[in-house]
C-alpha cells in the first residue's frame, strides 16, 4: 500500500458558491500513479460542504434553493449571537453536507457514475481562500 497527498487551493465567493472537483481530483489521482484504492478529499473548515451531484446549472440551482428553505440565511442562529459572525446558517449546511468525501479508484480512474461530480460548496458569508486536502490510499 502506498499513500499520496495533494491539496487543492481555491477562491471561494461564499453563500453556496459550488466548484467541481472532478477534474483536479482525476489530476492528482493520475500523478499518484497509483491503480486501485481509495481517494478522499476533506475541507478542514465548518463552513462548506463536499458531496456528489451531476454538475449542471439547474440542478445546482436547485441544490441551493433547497439549502435556503431547509436552512434559510436570513434568520438569526444562537451561533450568531455567540460569535457576531452572521454565519450559523453556513455551519448547519455544512454540518447537514458534510466536509469530506471518499470515493474508490479502480484501474487509474475514480469510481463515479456517468454524470456525478465531486462537488465543494462554499456556504460561508463572505468570501474565503479555501483549502482543501486530498489523500489516497492504494496500489
Amino acid at each position: 500500500m502506498s499513500v499520496f497527498s495533494e491539496s487543492i487551493s481555491l477562491q471561494a465567493k461564499g453563500f453556496a458558491d459550488m466548484h467541481n472537483l472532478t477534474p483536479r481530483l482525476k489530476e492528482i489521482l493520475k500523478a499518484s500513479k497509483l491503480k486501485d484504492g481509495i481517494l478522499t478529499v476533506i475541507l478542514p473548515g465548518s463552513t462548506g460542504g463536499i458531496t456528489t451531484i451531476e454538475y449542471e446549472s439547474g440542478v445546482l440551482k436547485d441544490l441551493s434553493e433547497l439549502l435556503e428553505k431547509l436552512i434559510p440565511s436570513d434568520r438569526a442562529y444562537h451561533h450568531d449571537a455567540a460569535w457576531g459572525d452572521g454565519n450559523g446558517f453556513s455551519h448547519l449546511r455544512s454540518a447537514l453536507i458534510g466536509t469530506s468525501f471518499s470515493v474508490p479508484f479502480k484501474d487509474g480512474k475514480l469510481v463515479l457514475g456517468t454524470w456525478q461530480q465531486v462537488t465543494y460548496i462554499d456556504f460561508d458569508n463572505r468570501p474565503r481562500s479555501r483549502k482543501l486536502h486530498v489523500q489516497l490510499v492504494g496500489e
